[in-house]
């Protein structure tokens, strides 16, 4: 499997975690705030600039006051943009 910035698999999560983000009322800058990191680490993860490791993705799922296991699971049960 190919890595990619642009998979689906990596999409879906980046809406995921911005709509995480918004449903909690938190600007990109209070997020990278709470991670100790510029906003444009925020940023550049949710414009799919980057990818997240599996430690700074739980570090995110913290920072957003979320299950990092929840996030996983509504991730592996969205229908994927080809099925929808």
């Amino acid at each position: 499997m190919p890595k990619s910035l642009r998979s689906p698999q990596q999409q879906q999560l980046q809406s995921l975690l911005i709509e995480l983000r918004k449903a909690k009322g938190l600007t990109q800058t209070e997020v990278a705030t709470r991670l100790r990191r510029p906003q444009s680490f925020v940023a550049k993860y949710e414009g799919g600039e980057r990818r997240l490791d599996v430690v700074e993705f739980i570090e995110v799922a913290q920072a957003l006051d979320v299950d990092a296991c929840l996030v996983l699971g509504k991730l592996i049960h969205r229908p994927s943009p080809a099925t929808e």
